[in-house]
């Protein structure tokens, strides 16, 4: 019998090569998912033991909590540190922020990390943290050093003239040298280095670090070094000796790509989920095409058990080619996907390329199991086949209650999965899991209900095809011949289309809520902020203001009051512009009681009085930053919003209280409105500062998680694609396979005149019907699917409805016939020179 299985693969070598490739592009996905997760993880672990390596001991000083700004050592403590036993080097660190712009005055780093810090040199006048790849070290005020990603991004090379800004107006550096650097800054980032003493003036204070590292004289004991550092540190420093670091990073690093890995994993098994419909389609027509063949070796001895055994030893060794091929793409795919995420901005290191012997391992047994598993079915249906029946060419199809029963199973799951949807995404708990079981139930049941629903479906859509004459005739008919193939073919690619629609109205929906919700709360033009998340000079808001293109603006300054045992965050507007900028949908009360009771009234979201226990109307005491005493009146309750701060005064009342003149952020509306000529003019008129974001209602609804919507979402649509193309190999399989068992009546179709153009298009309109069907199935489910997941979200997205992107359904829709049309042109080709006297002798 195995010498059989083999001879049959070898017989059949281009029927197989479309379902090895669903099998191989499934195993790829595994293998390529498994190299990326071990290629990152060790990426991590050498980038942390080679930044790490130097460090024996490091040392961070206590937050202080009286002026809420980060703990510093001093220099003294560095010389004391360079006098402990067993120390090589000491090393002061400075961190902090600086925007950068580039050659051409565009802002570098976007919303990723724009770091700053100082070049420590050591006795040989290098800093290991930072190596030098060009240039020298700054030494003065006004020379800088960037990293190799910044400056090549930048346009920058040593000796030119660098655009940047800390905190405040622009600054103007020199170039002095540039240099590499392990952290994330290649992934979308900046970083700026200055000499150390000017590191401390912008960054810190004069003669202060804020962090310190320490790396010992070899035979000294880290353990040993960091007690003996700790008596020289201020009290309750965090000290970690460097074997405590390294170990910290490499479980960090484990546990970000374990959560990745399994998704990757997940989709995955979607792609080799869909492979088992191919694959199963696939041995069924084998099966069928050689019942003869079985029922001969039936009839001359064989026992059913072999003939099962024969037909999976045939998939065992279809499956090892797929798994040696995949493995092979797979290291392809591990290297697609590490592109991706470095497309991204993730942050993710790059180093080369890890496969471990488990990889190997499983890319062999899934591609074994999975299409072993497919072919199990079709084997006991074939050793099921009486010989008698089978040798005289007596294909009975399957039993009517065979299909009854399907269809009662079908039924049953799918109102189980629908009625828990329902109840799940019904309940309120947002983010639960468990609305993915009757998910997966549902779309079981559907798959099991599809011949059913496949007749009814092609015969609603035969009128639409008599247009295209005999062809147009004929495919219906071919298509509804045999309702378990095509719903087979169809499942595959329902099951990637479901989850891209679902993903969509999802994605859409919330996206849209997000727009929809910025632009009727701020009817702002322009918010300015600080890159830095700390306040602006108010000469912006000056500068602004006196702008001709500038309408109506307002400061948003805040301070931190006492109320009772609370501490408070007050917001200062302008009450008689800030109805110009801002529209908070009330509760009761309304903007203009910031201009109404003496400037006394506050105003307060729905969150801030929930917590505080407030009440329209109700006076709280207040004690300001500087000691001085009011009484404020609760003068509105406005729904609590992102795009809203949760408190507002007259800025007025609380201006003489703040012993610092900054703002949070400026409004401000425009006479060209929102557009990229009024942010230009903005932008110049605060002289291209890089260190100043000027954002628009859609870049605040993107800041505030469009944005990252949607990155996820081309992302999983990238993973998903897989799935897609397994299914659509799988509607060209059964096409093919099709085309081969219906060799004679083609035959005869063209003896009676049928041209082969004619027969071409008789395939494609098939191919197009099947991939229509699974595409209409795909898109419902997704719909419905989409709607649960957006009620089990809509708690956590203010505004979130439901919103159908019935644009993008129309492009899926063109896409199935674009797939049905491009996977029938092979079988349509091969169909249609098939020789006619041949064709006639076919068995």
């Amino acid at each position: 019998m195995f010498r059989t299985a083999l001879r049959n693969v070898l017989a059949h070598k281009a029927r197989l090569l479309m379902t090895m490739l669903a099998v191989l592009l499934g195993v790829a996905f595994v293998v390529g998912t498994l190299v990326f997760t071990d290629t990152v993880g060790n990426a991590y672990k050498e980038r942390f033991l080679t930044t790490l390596r130097s460090i024996s001991v490091q040392a961070t000083p206590p937050f202080d909590e009286k002026t809420g700004e980060p703990g510093t050592v001093g220099e003294d403590t560095l010389r004391s540190l360079r006098r402990l036993p067993g120390v090589a080097s000491v090393t002061g660190s400075v961190e902090g922020f600086a925007a950068v712009a580039a050659k051409d005055g565009h802002p570098l780093g976007g919303d990723h990390s724009t770091a700053a810090g100082n070049y420590f040199p050591q006795a040989d006048g290098r800093d290991d943290r930072h190596p030098l790849t060009a240039g020298r070290a700054p030494t003065g005020p006004d020379e800088v050093l960037l990293d190799t990603s910044t400056a090549d991004r930048g346009g920058y090379e040593v000796g030119d003239t660098v655009r940047l800004a800390v905190d405040g107006p622009v600054l103007h550096k020199k170039l002095v040298g540039i240099v590499r650097t392990d952290d994330t800054y290649g992934s979308g980032g900046t970083l700026v280095l200055f000499d150390d003493t000017t590191a401390q003036q912008l960054l810190l204070k004069p003669g202060q670090y804020d962090g310190i590292t320490l790396e010992a004289d070899r035979g000294t004991s880290e353990e040993r070094l960091a007690a003996e550092a700790r008596e020289l540190l201020p009290e309750d420093s965090e000290i970690s000796t460097g074997a405590q670091l390294r170990e910290r990073e490499r479980a960090d690093a484990a546990e970000g790509t374990r959560g990745l890995s399994q998704v990757l994993l997940v989709f995955a098994a979607i792609a080799l989920f869909v492979g088992v419909f191919v694959i199963g389609n696939t041995f069924t027509m084998l099966v069928t095409q050689r019942s003869q063949e079985m029922a001969l070796m039936r009839a001359v001895g064989a026992e059913r058990r072999q003939v099962t055994r024969s037909v999976l030893v045939e998939a065992g060794l279809l499956g090892l080619c797929a798994g040696v091929a995949g493995f092979l793409l797979g290291i392809g795919v591990a290297m697609g996907i590490r592109q991706l995420f470095a497309s991204t901005g993730s942050g993710l290191p790059d180093g080369p390329l890890v496969i471990s012997p488990g990889t190997v391992l499983i890319s062999f047994l899934v591609g074994v199991v999975v299409t072993m598993l497919a072919a199990y079915l079709p084997a006991r249906r074939a050793a099921a086949v009486p010989p008698v029946a089978a040798m005289s060419a007596v294909h009975t199809p399957p039993p009517a209650r065979s299909l009854r029963r399907r269809n009662a199973i079908g039924v049953a799951l799918i109102a189980i999965g629908v009625l828990g949807v329902v109840l799940t995404a019904s309940s309120g708990e947002s983010g639960s899991t468990i609305v993915l079981l009757p998910a997966a139930l549902l779309l079981i049941g559907i798959i099991v209900v599809t011949p059913a629903l496949s007749g009814p479906a092609i015969a609603l859509a035969s009128p639409l095809l008599r247009r295209f004459g005999v062809p147009g005739t004929l495919a219906p008919r071919n298509a509804r011949r045999n309702p378990r193939r095509t719903a087979s073919t169809a499942s595959a690619l329902m099951i990637g289309l479901s989850l891209v629609t679902g993903l969509t109205v999802v994605a859409v929906s919330a996206t849209t809520a997000l727009h929809q919700r910025a632009e009727n709360t701020v009817r702002a033009d322009f918010e300015i902020t600080s890159k830095n998340g700390g306040g602006l000079p108010a000469s912006v808001h000056r500068t602004l203001a006196k702008s001709a293109d500038v309408t109506s603006s307002s400061p948003r300054r805040q301070s931190a009051v006492r109320i009772g045992g609370d501490e408070v965050t007050l917001t200062g507007v302008d009450p008689r512009t800030i109805g110009d900028l801002l529209d908070p949908g009330f509760v009761s009360g309304s903007l203009a009681a910031l201009g109404a009771g003496g400037g006394k009234d506050l105003l307060i979201d729905t969150s801030t009085a929930d917590i505080y226990g407030w009440t329209m109307g109700q006076r709280v005491p207040v004690v300001y930053d500087d000691g001085a005493r009011a009484t404020l009146r609760i003068g509105g309750i406005y729904h609590d919003d992102e795009f809203l701060p949760p408190t507002m005064m007259p800025l007025a009342t609380l201006q003489p209280h703040l012993k610092e003149i900054e703002d949070a952020s400026v409004l401000v509306r425009t006479k060209a409105g929102d557009g990229e000529t009024a942010r230009h003019s903005l932008e110049r008129a605060l002289d291209q500062n890089p260190l100043i974001r000027v954002r628009n209602t859609d870049d605040l609804a993107e800041a505030a998680g469009g944005e990252s919507i949607t990155l996820l979402v081309n992302v999983l649509y990238g993973l998903l694609a897989m799935a897609v193309v397994i299914a659509v190999l799988g509607v060209v399989n059964t096409l093919a396979m099709s085309v081969f068992e219906r060799t004679r009546e083609i035959g005869m179709l063209r003896a009676v005149g049928l041209q082969p153009e004619q027969t071409k298009r008789m395939i494609r309109l098939e191919s197009v019907l099947i991939s229509l069907f699974g595409a209409v199935l795909g898109i419902s489910a997704g719909i419905f699917l989409g709607w649960a997941a957006g009620r089990l979200a809509s708690d956590s997205i203010q505004g979130y409805e439901m919103v159908i992107p019935w644009g993008r359904i129309a492009v899926a829709l063109a896409g199935a016939v674009l797939v049905g049309v491009v996977a029938g042109l092979w079988p349509a080709r091969r169909a249609a020179r098939l020789n006619i006297l041949t064709a006639l002798k076919a068995d």
